[in-house]
């Protein structure tokens, strides 16, 4: 009977540990099993973190690298594996590099030409145009220049048009001091050229070719800073950044001579060298996240970036415009 007991409390007790690793076991397979959901969680934030990584390439007008390098600087803060240059080869270099499939963006100054469309058609680059801002041509002289304010168009055209024999200062107006001028300005590849030369003279690309010529506006600043006599143009950016170094002309009749700033600019006061800046973006390239999300940050921050550059903002209007073209070659995309 003894014996029969013991063998009873043996088999409960068997019993009790079976069931006590039972339930150990439940528990850690329930926590192996929670382990592995918040690794799924994990790893599914983590795919919408993922880092934005990436080139993007753009180049072109000297006026408008401002814009983009402010821009691309500012990307760069929020998205630093993503490496974006801009090259200043001129707003015509740059759409040869642009319609050779060679960049991403093409920075302009002007809008594209007929041949650089038929270019860009011939190696099959579709494109989309934006506007990002707007600039004024500014007109400069020396700081020591204390004869002149202001200059008609009649008497700009008289100093750059082709065959101009305007050497001197007295020789746009006697009551000019017998003073000889230095003219300094952008070379053809310019937008800023094209665009002057079209304004002024009347006809794009006409110009005297017996100027210092640059696509390096930091030259011509200091052409004419270190000349009594000199007198320049180029993008309204260059002419505030250097203020302290160059003196900048209105431009009109006398009595009605304005001068250009953001307000004359955005106003269209500042007539004829007011002037929207672009910048092309090449509709294949949009497929690659870094260049949409970079495009797009363009836009999203034109006016913070255009006021770090000096540059005038775009109107409310101006920005659906530009967003509107954008949205249209992205869903051209499928």
């Amino acid at each position: 009977m003894l014996l029969g007991l013991l063998v009873l409390l043996l088999g409960l007790a068997a019993s009790g540990c079976g069931r006590q690793s039972a339930d150990e076991a439940a528990a850690e397979a329930a926590k192996t099993e929670q382990a592995d959901t918040s690794g799924d969680e994990a790893g599914e934030t983590g795919a919408f973190e993922e880092t934005l990584t990436g080139r993007v390439r753009a180049d072109g007008s000297s006026t408008v690298g401002p814009f983009a390098t402010a821009a691309a600087e500012a990307f760069r803060r929020e998205n630093p594996d993503v490496r974006v240059s801009v090259g200043v080869s001129g707003t015509g270099g740059g759409f040869e590099r642009f319609c050779a499939g060679e960049t991403d963006l093409s920075n302009a100054s002007r809008p594209i030409e007929v041949d650089e469309r038929q270019a860009c058609r011939k190696q099959g680059i579709e494109y989309v145009e934006l506007q990002v801002a707007s600039d004024g041509i500014a007109v400069v002289v020396n700081t020591k220049n204390d004869w002149v304010d202001c200059l008609s168009v009649a008497q700009l055209k008289r100093i750059w048009e082709p065959g101009s024999k305007i050497d001197n200062w007295r020789d746009l107006d006697p009551a000019f001091p017998d003073q000889k001028l230095s003219l300094s300005g952008p070379g053809t590849d310019s937008g800023t050229f094209d665009y002057f030369t079209g304004a002024i003279v009347g006809e794009e690309g006409k110009s005297r070719s017996d100027y210092s010529a640059t696509e390096d506006d930091n030259v011509v600043v200091r052409t004419v800073s270190g000349d009594r006599g000199g007198l320049g143009y180029f993008g309204l950016s260059y002419a505030e950044e250097n203020s302290t170094r160059l003196k900048t002309l209105g431009v009109g009749d006398r009595g009605a001579c304005v001068r250009p700033s953001a307000e004359t600019v955005q106003d269209g006061t500042y007539k004829p060298l007011s002037r929207p800046l672009f910048v092309y973006v090449k509709t294949s390239s949009l497929q690659r996240l870094e260049v949409e999300t970079f495009v797009q940050f363009l836009l999203d921050n034109q006016a913070e970036v255009a006021k770090r550059a000096l540059f005038v903002p775009l109107t409310d209007e101006q920005v659906d415009r530009s967003q509107a073209a954008l949205d249209e070659a992205l869903g051209g995309l499928g």
